[in-house]
């Protein structure tokens, strides 16, 4: 079965959308290409959607000897800390994830916060990749080491990225609804690599507002902890795990249950339950593991944990697109057993797949298998701004610009503010906080939105909210995600969308981020006029760091790659596959003419 879907799965180089196709196969999928160059079908793995074997396991013992033995060299960028949209990650087996780095970044987090004047307690979370407890370790050892209060898990377990949104934001709410900002202000730390591969590590910082740190606060540690690194990070005063657990300043906090019981002011849970909505939960190994099993007794709902294992190889997963293990909820590859047990009759009305630290969503229908995450994101958009009368009438719709127009067509619909920002979750934060926007969304199946009363729930994404909402969907319209997105395509429209990769060079890269309007002389685009040529985003006129060019029935946006000597595109056609091919043509055509005066 998964061999053959793996098959079904690369015959086309496009996303298309095939109703008939999909319901025999079960494939409801159209997700964006991840490695496609000019010309060439996906570099598929022959193994994608296969079950991991031995051979594919990392050696645990080895990676964590490599954290500890292995000192970076500050003189290759590839051994720096770099922060990106979601912190620093890296292997220390490339010696990018090491001991020396989460000294020097913790350090840096405490230099930024004398700065800044952010004098609360420090939340610190961990998921369960294996450099994760050790960074864990080390992160702790500095902290204590400097005196700064420090709230870590009350049953020394994994903490999902939406928990320790919310205790921060709890933390430093004030009875009129504004939050703290600097003295006395509480902010965090979150120790994962979300969906990356086993071998990998990751740190995130999470200032006072709750949600990713912006890229100038993220500079400054960079920069700072890289000072360190050249010299300075051994120096860096620590004490002992023992101590640093038995110190003072470091306290126990229940991020469980703080999280678990407020659900319902969020989520219609009572809906649920009185719908005997059955869900099927797969943590997929990570951070949400121990929080799917509480919410289902603490709600009383029909939830099974589908899979409760971790393991710190992974080797229960099935492998991706690249026959890499990776824990991405939104990759029918990553995500074959939960979809075959779906397909096989398994007993759910829904089921949902998390990352390891649970900030995104997989969202498999028993009528339609996997969505795609732009048809997740625009159903939910739909149903939640019709169905939250105290949302404030003015809160906008946040999305991505490269999330789909079919989201633009939807909040046009229901006669709301379209918010339109960059790639990276950091630019909903402010308009979560005040309720200027209800839901903010990126199309890498990453979401949050308010509480039930208009208030903010976390400025992070969360995965286990958007599973729990698919859940009421259910319960409150008898019909499934995939009936509710089938609807809006006979309202709106189907779509093909899809991401494609090109080469380019460093100097190349750095010239896209930097175009301007001007810099783009073509009037059309694949037989359509151009409407707009856009470099900065009209949400918050923001700068994209690529460019966006737009139709009438067809988009595409070309952004560098942050890790790669690539620039992707994204684009999307409401005429369909051959169509999307002749504007993905077309966009390579703009950018390579753009790049070349």
């Amino acid at each position: 079965m998964l061999a053959i879907v793996s098959k079904l799965l690369t015959a086309r180089n496009y996303c298309e959308f095939n109703p008939a196709a999909a319901r025999s196969a079960r494939l409801a999928n159209c997700l964006p290409e991840k490695n496609q160059r000019p010309g060439e079908d996906r570099d598929m793995n022959e193994r994608a959607g296969m079950k991991a074997t031995p051979e594919d396991l990392i050696d645990v013992d080895a990676l964590i000897q490599a954290y500890y033995s292995r000192e970076p060299d500050v003189n290759d960028p590839l051994q720096q800390v770099s922060f990106g949209t979601s912190g620093h990650r890296g292997s220390a087996l490339n010696t990018a994830f090491n001991e020396a780095h989460i000294i020097a970044i913790t350090q840096a987090i405490i230099d930024y916060r004398t700065q800044a004047g952010i004098t609360g307690v420090l939340y610190l979370a961990r998921d369960t990749h294996a450099l994760s407890h050790p960074a864990w370790v080390s992160a702790l050892e500095v902290l204590a080491g400097a005196g700064v209060r420090v709230r870590i898990d009350a049953r020394d377990g994994y903490t999902p990225t939406p928990a320790l949104s919310l205790a921060i934001l709890l933390d430093n709410r004030h009875d009129d609804g504004t939050f703290l900002t600097t003295t006395g202000a509480a902010d965090g730390i979150v120790i994962t690599p979300s969906h990356n591969p086993p071998a990998d590590g990751g740190f995130k910082y999470n200032p006072p507002h709750g949600g990713p740190a912006d890229s100038d606060v993220t500079a400054w540690i960079a920069n700072r902890a890289n000072e360190l690194l050249d010299g300075g990070w051994k120096a860096v005063r620590r004490v002992g795990l023992d101590e640093a657990l038995a110190s003072d300043t470091t306290e126990r906090f229940d991020y469980l249950q703080t999280y678990v019981r407020q659900l319902d002011q969020v989520v219609d849970m009572a809906a649920i339950r009185d719908a005997k909505v059955r869900i099927g939960a797969d943590p997929l190994g990570g951070a949400a593991v121990d929080y799917w099993g509480a919410i289902g007794e603490y709600y009383d709902l029909d939830l099974t944990v589908v899979n409760a294992q971790v393991d710190p190889t992974w080797s229960f997963m099935t492998l991706d697109w690249d026959g890499k293990i990776r824990m991405d909820c939104s990759s029918p590859y990553a995500m074959a057993s939960l979809r075959e047990q779906m397909s096989e009759g398994a007993p759910f009305d829904i089921a949902v797949g998390n990352d390891a630290d649970a900030d995104r969503h997989g969202i498999v229908t028993a009528d339609g298998g996997l969505m795609n995450p732009n048809h997740y994101l625009a159903v939910a958009i739909n149903y939640l701004y019709q169905h939250r009368p105290k949302w404030p009438a003015d809160c906008g719709v946040g999305k991505t610009l490269v999330s789909s127009a079919l989201i633009d067509k939807v909040a046009a619909n229901l006669n709301r503010r379209l918010v339109e920002v960059p790639v990276g979750f950091k630019y909903f934060v402010p308009g979560l906080l005040t309720g200027a926007i209800g839901f903010g969304g990126e199309e890498s199946a990453g979401a949050s939105f308010l509480r039930k009363d208009g208030s903010v729930w976390t400025t992070d994404k969360d995965g286990i909210l958007l599973g729990l909402l698919g859940a009421e969907m259910i319960a409150t319209t008898g019909k499934s995600p995939s009936q509710l997105h089938g609807e809006l395509v006979e309202e709106f429209g189907a779509s093909a969308y899809a991401r494609i990769d090109s080469p380019a060079s460093r100097g190349e890269k750095a010239k896209l981020a930097s175009l301007a309007p001007a810099d783009v002389t073509a009037r059309d685009l694949a037989g359509d006029p151009i409407t707009a040529k856009l470099v900065r985003a009209p949400g918050n006129d923001a700068a994209i760091g690529g460019l966006k060019v737009t139709t009438d029935q067809a988009w595409f946006a070309a952004r560098p790659s942050g890790t790669e000597d690539v620039y992707k595109i994204y684009a999307e056609s409401f005429r369909g596959s051959a169509h999307l091919e002749a504007v993905q043509q077309a966009a390579r055509e703009v950018v390579s003419a753009a790049l070349k005066d």
